[in-house]
């Protein structure tokens, strides 16, 4: 199986008209990805290479069955575009711009957990998510990844950092081993998706034998993370967190990656994972190699 998206998954672009949206829209598509829309007020009625645009995601949804969308709006429009999607009647939204202001990232967070509680918001600020040889939202390269076994064990990745989450399929790839689900949550301040949303995807999933974990300085997401997992989860769990040298009170490339008055430091993330029995690598390639003799014990 898979977590939030598979074969099945209809995605409308917004943002599909213009340059980034068009090269990854049509990169997802190559991939396998059903991208069936895309949208543009003005050039309704026109199409990117065979895929049609419309007015706005509620009429493509209303033609295509959209059940998804990926937005690659600049990020002053990103808190309408967000709304739209939901209003539209797609139940799972990718957003991958960049610098979308807190406050509207606060502002629609809080919107769509009132009134859209059946939405799913992944982002701002991500690389998107893959499941590997069914569908591909967003900016992760696809051929990185490897698919899931049906024997398995296969394993679920969440992490804030992009560049990341990209070594992690690599590296688990180059070792043979499949992910059926791998999420990139993103580094703001106000993430649409949390660790523990994953988490408890991934602990219900029959298909995914084990999680590998991407945190990084910043807030207090891996420490909320490492009580869930020692409360909830039962299937195994590595982990690294990023930043480990970072000062304190300086941002480190996410929005959200800075540490303030002592708190959020990798250390005290590191201490919470380690103390709820997740195994910690000290560098990248340490938790792919955690992962690897995981997997090899199960």
């Amino acid at each position: 199986m898979s977590i939030f998206v598979d074969e099945n998954t209809k995605v409308v672009y917004q943002g599909l008209t213009g340059s980034q949206g068009r090269y990854y829209g049509l990169l997802n598509r190559d991939y396998g990805t059903q991208v069936v829309a895309g949208t543009n007020p003005k050039k309704a009625g026109t199409d990117v290479e065979g895929i049609p645009i419309f007015a706005n995601v509620g009429e493509a949804v209303a033609s295509t069955g959209a059940n998804a969308s990926c937005i690659f709006i600049p990020a002053p429009g990103v808190k309408a575009a967000v709304m739209e999607a939901a209003e539209g009647g797609v139940e799972f939204i990718v957003c991958i711009t960049e610098g979308v202001p807190a406050q509207d990232e606060a502002w629609f967070f809080n919107k769509l957990k009132r009134d859209f509680p059946n939405v799913q918001l992944l982002g701002p600020n991500c690389p998107g998510i893959i499941s590997p040889g069914q569908c591909n939202i967003g900016i992760t390269a696809g051929h990185i990844a490897k698919e899931p076994t049906e024997a398995g064990p296969n394993v679920g990745i969440v992490s804030r950092s992009g560049t990341l989450t990209y070594q992690a399929l690599h590296e688990l790839k180059a070792q043979g081993i499949g992910v059926t689900t791998c999420v990139g949550i993103g580094g703001d301040p106000v993430p649409g998706t949390s660790f523990i949303d994953c988490l408890e995807r991934f602990e219900a999933d029959n298909q995914t034998s084990a999680v590998m974990m991407i945190g990084e300085i910043g807030g207090s997401a891996e420490e909320e993370a490492a009580e869930y997992i020692k409360s909830s989860m039962k299937k195994p769990v590595t982990a690294y967190v990023a930043g480990q040298t970072a000062p304190a009170g300086k941002k480190m490339g996410h929005a959200g990656a800075i540490v303030s008055g002592g708190k959020g430091t990798a250390a005290a993330k590191m201490e919470a994972l380690t103390d709820a029995g997740v195994q910690v690598g000290a560098n990248p390639t340490e938790a792919g190699e955690l992962m690897v003799e995981t997997i090899k014990s199960l």
